[in-house]
């Protein structure tokens, strides 16, 4: 049986659960979920620790992010997590490593102008940015205090549901709903990407995981 993800704060722990039932199997935790969607999550490399987070310490964080925002179905969750995992190179980065776009980060990998209007969003950061109005003409220190405040753990996993759920077109999650293939072209594109082969692999990858191919 299906479980309803909306009910629960636990939304990838039902996808779990629901999946292994499927295959008549033990349920997976939800980080072996999303080690199947970014394989490189298993550990982190001594070196990137300050930024890198394995499965195991993003789950509890993508969990409650996903109830937060209220990502009901498995076609988003799959779509939004395989957005997040190849943007931040399996949850290794929280910043723009190349160019080393100052401002840009989050485990979504945001540009500025979105990272505050996030940090607008949030209790207890909104009034860290309550004077500024825009990101036109800060300098690069500015930029990268606004990303400091969205990149703590409880933020940067929960900017992919966010920007689903705020920054596209309800048109979007339908679409979504409808059809996971067709629906993430429509997401990438209000993201602002097309759908490349290296994209289309991590999306293949959280189908698998969902079991929704």
């Amino acid at each position: 049986m299906k479980f309803s993800a909306c009910l629960s704060a636990a939304a990838l722990q039902l996808a779990a659960l629901t999946t292994a039932a499927a295959a008549a199997a033990p349920p997976p935790k939800a980080a072996d979920i999303i080690k199947i969607i970014a394989p490189g999550s298993v550990s982190c490399p001594p070196s990137e620790t300050q930024e890198c987070r394995t499965a195991d310490q993003a789950a509890d964080f993508l969990i409650a992010s996903m109830a937060k925002y209220k990502i009901c179905t498995y076609n988003e969750m799959a779509a939004v997590l395989s957005l997040m995992a190849f943007e931040s190179v399996d949850f290794r980065y929280k910043h723009n490593v190349y160019p080393g776009r100052p401002g840009q980060g989050t485990a979504n990998m945001q540009m500025a102008n979105y990272n505050l209007l996030y940090a607008k969003s949030l209790d207890g950061v909104r009034d860290k940015v309550a004077d500024i109005s825009s990101v036109d003409g800060l300098s690069p220190d500015k930029l990268n205090y606004i990303l400091s405040l969205v990149t703590p753990d409880e933020h940067n996993f929960g900017s992919g549901p966010w920007f689903l759920t705020t920054q596209c077109d309800k048109s979007v999650r339908d679409a979504l709903k409808a059809n996971v293939d067709s629906g993430f072209a429509t997401y990438m594109a209000c993201v602002g990407v097309s759908v490349t082969d290296e994209r289309r692999a991590y999306l293949t990858r959280a189908k698998k995981a969902f079991g929704l191919s």
